[in-house]
């Protein structure tokens, strides 16, 4: 059980991060940005870096990725036994770090090692593993997906992969371990929020349920309008929660309408996070997403102010943190394409 002092610790803490971050007001400094260096002195100050553009774009995305996990990391530390909602949330990071090394492991491209991202104590997988899959995943709850690696690579113990033929089961494969990853991070996700109690989880499971089902909500637009999935192909791809199958229904509901009638569209729930309607309109995956993260954020946010409980706004304050390094890296990448911060606030629909 935690004790009203570690509650009340992490949010003092937390609090103060939070109000250093680029969220809320903040976000407006990054508009008048127009070069990479210039973000980079912003965010780190004293210890940004003097690189050439061209490679201080990656080295930029990997500190500000190192920068929001760690701050989330300092705040769990004021935990003896952190909540598993708060340590499912840092695992995001594993997931996604896993099916990059998966991914490389099926494909054969195992010269060198993907690089991870650093969890402390908090970390399951044993990325120094890789390509051994069996012994990377040994005792964690994710031994499940070696299953779904390509046979031959498992033959050889996964640690030398045979070349593919193009369009053999490798992506076949890749595909597969990526909705079954996302469903079992979002399954977790869910379940974890049992173990609170329910005053305690009041933001926490609505921020959560509303963002499962707006990402099922994207995926159902991605697969149709860049794979041209049919709707049972689709539905394999989403994230099926079973004590809540609501948050798959907005999703289902959308998967017979035209991508280009806007019309069709008008009376489903999730409207709002469609692209306005033109001439030449057609359902804009990316648009939505945005739209979607930027509701979400904004949930997180107004959470983290008002919310009662402790906990709930710690999780708010994980959540906003992660929304902060998605910002911040998506602008990093427009500046290096050439835009402004200006442009790419735009781009992604961000309102301070």
């Amino acid at each position: 059980m935690l004790s009203t002092g570690e509650r009340a610790y992490a949010f003092v803490k937390a609090s103060g991060i939070i109000g250093k971050s680029y969220v809320g007001r903040r976000i407006k400094t990054l508009n008048p940005i127009s070069r990479l260096s210039e973000l980079d002195q912003l965010v780190f100050g004293q210890t940004a870096r003097e690189l050439p553009e061209r490679e201080l774009l990656p080295d930029l995305e990997r500190r500000l990725s190192g920068r929001g996990v760690a701050s989330i990391v300092s705040v769990l530390k004021s935990y003896k036994n952190p909540p598993s909602l708060f340590l499912q949330l840092l695992r995001v990071y594993e997931y996604s770090d896993l099916k990059t090394a998966l991914a490389l492991i099926a494909e054969g491209e195992i010269t060198s090692r993907p690089g991870n991202t650093q969890l402390g104590r908090f970390g399951t997988i044993n990325f120094e593993a890789w390509p051994d899959a069996k012994t990377m995943l040994a005792g964690t709850d994710l031994e499940f997906i070696i299953d779904c690696l390509d046979q031959s690579n498992a033959s050889a113990g996964l640690g030398e992969a045979k070349n593919d033929m193009p369009g053999s089961m490798s992506a076949k494969t890749i595909d597969t371990m990526d909705t079954l990853l996302d469903r079992h991070y979002y399954t977790k996700l869910w379940a974890s929020l049992s173990q609170l109690k329910k005053k305690d989880r009041i933001a926490a499971e609505k921020i959560i349920a509303e963002e499962i089902a707006l990402r099922n909500c994207a995926w159902a637009l991605r697969l149709r309008s860049y794979y041209d999935m049919k709707a049972e192909e689709v539905r394999e791809h989403l994230v099926v929660i079973e004590d809540n199958s609501k948050l798959c229904e907005d999703a289902y509901a959308a998967l017979n309408f035209p991508l280009d009638d806007y019309s069709e569209w008008e009376k489903w729930k999730r409207l709002r996070f469609l692209n306005p309607v033109s001439s030449q309109w057609m359902a804009d995956p990316r648009y939505f997403q945005n739209a979607a993260s930027e509701y979400l954020y904004h949930m997180a946010l107004r959470n983290f102010r008002v919310s009662l409980s402790y906990i709930d706004k710690v999780f708010c304050y994980i959540k906003l943190k992660q929304f902060e390094e998605d910002l911040l890296t998506s602008c990093a990448e427009g500046l290096g394409m050439g835009m402004t911060g200006k442009d790419a606030l735009a781009m992604l629909e961000v309102v301070s």
